[in-house]
């Protein structure tokens, strides 16, 4: 097995580099495969919808999680709906990011806090295209990175990437805060993981990559008889970002706590919506119910697709996958498998697990490009089909 930590973890940051007009121009062929993903979803998604008499703008920008946010960028926190059964959906479960961005962007421009998420989200989704493909490059070569911005962009559930939901732009912030581990950047490492855990309960994950990382780094150091100021003197800014990361996350925790009178006030919130963890059980009684019952085909490509993201990220891992790579993508799987409630929402959760994509975009970039090419443009083709067909359903909760 290769070294989970790379060299560039573990040294400093190469001097020079390229500038970031270079970096986008070698960038530019991913990001092309990508809106072109993106624009056959979105153009499928309103022949799809005006073919059933409803709105494709509405379903991007105006129903479920979005309609959350636009209320908390126009009138703050605060809102909360009792439920007849006694659950209370509280506004505070939804992280500050977004509702921020949206009300700057709509205080700034013509744009409404809903259509504001939308284009913050279209901006991310490029943003963190970018990343994926510098992530891939970094890796395995240009057409590994290309590879891995098309697969993302071409995942069943990709149109949420289009949606003025939070995924997007927590993608873009984890997935650069993961290129700048790689690179040993660490203090915008640690600021770029401060900002995803301000975007999604999820941003727990890039935390511990940044903290894994750089402790695992620090302690083969000390192993091999460096001592730690040494150690820490030769990777400047660690320190700093490994104390930046956890702000955001903390800090609205902290915040919500104080809010709720009580220091489990964020949990008690995602209680109310039927959230929490409990280790999997739920999902697990869900899964055996649908194998049970007249849902048996349902649960059995439920459970293939589980079994198949849990193989890709063993994979990755026995593959060498680098050590922020694993531990942010492992803690993003076990996060959204081990939670209850809305199962239908999994798929979604596990959207930013782009580390999980790796493996299949090295192997593309083996093959010739007419063979890869045409790989990629029947995913997209299903998931612009699939897209469709799931916001003109029941659609993400």
């Amino acid at each position: 097995m290769n070294d989970l930590v790379p060299a560039s973890v573990t040294g400093r940051p190469a001097p020079g580099g390229s500038a970031a007009g270079a970096a986008l121009r070698r960038a530019a062929p991913a990001l092309a495969a990508y809106a072109a993903i993106r624009l056959l979803g979105l153009v499928v998604l309103a022949v799809w919808s005006a073919a059933g008499g409803k709105d494709w703008h509405t379903l991007l920008t105006a129903r479920w999680d979005s309609l959350w946010y636009s209320r908390i960028a126009e009138q703050g926190y605060g809102h909360a709906v009792a439920l007849p059964n006694g659950d209370i959906h509280s506004d505070l479960a939804f992280f500050p990011l977004l509702p921020w961005l949206e009300r700057g962007l709509s205080a700034f421009s013509p744009l409404s806090p809903a259509d504001a998420g939308m284009a913050v989200a279209w901006l991310s989704s490029l943003a963190a295209a970018w990343a994926l493909y510098a992530t891939g490059e970094r890796l395995h070569g240009p057409r590994a990175g290309v590879a891995l911005a098309a697969l993302w962009a071409a995942l069943p559930v990709g149109i949420v990437q289009s949606m003025a939901y939070s995924e997007s732009l927590f993608t873009a912030l984890a997935a650069w805060a993961g290129y700048a581990v790689l690179s040993g950047r660490w203090v915008w490492a640690g600021a770029l993981a401060a900002l995803a855990g301000l975007t999604r309960p999820v941003g727990a994950a890039v935390v511990a990559a940044v903290w894994i990382t750089a402790a695992v780094t620090l302690w083969r150091e000390r192993a091999g008889g460096v001592p730690l100021r040494a150690a820490l003197r030769a990777r400047p800014g660690m320190a700093a970002g490994a104390l930046l990361a956890p702000l955001g996350w903390c800090g609205y925790f902290l915040w919500v706590a104080v809010r709720q009178g009580s220091p489990t006030g964020y949990l008690d919130v995602q209680g109310g919506w039927g959230n929490g963890f409990d280790g999997g059980l739920a999902f697990a009684g869900f899964l055996r119910d649908q194998l049970s019952g007249p849902g048996f085909a349902a649960g059995l490509g439920l459970l293939a697709g589980v079994g198949l993201v849990i193989w890709l990220y063993v994979h990755g891992v026995r593959r060498g996958q680098p050590l922020p790579l694993a531990v942010y993508g492992g803690v993003v799987l076990l996060l959204a498998l081990t939670a209850k409630g809305y199962f239908g929402s999994k798929p979604r959760l596990m959207l930013p697990a782009y580390p999980l994509l790796l493996p299949p975009a090295a192997a593309l970039a083996r093959w010739r490009p007419v063979w890869s090419g045409l790989v990629i443009g029947l995913l997209a083709v299903g998931s612009a089909v699939y897209g469709a067909f799931w916001l003109n359903g029941s659609g993400p909760p």
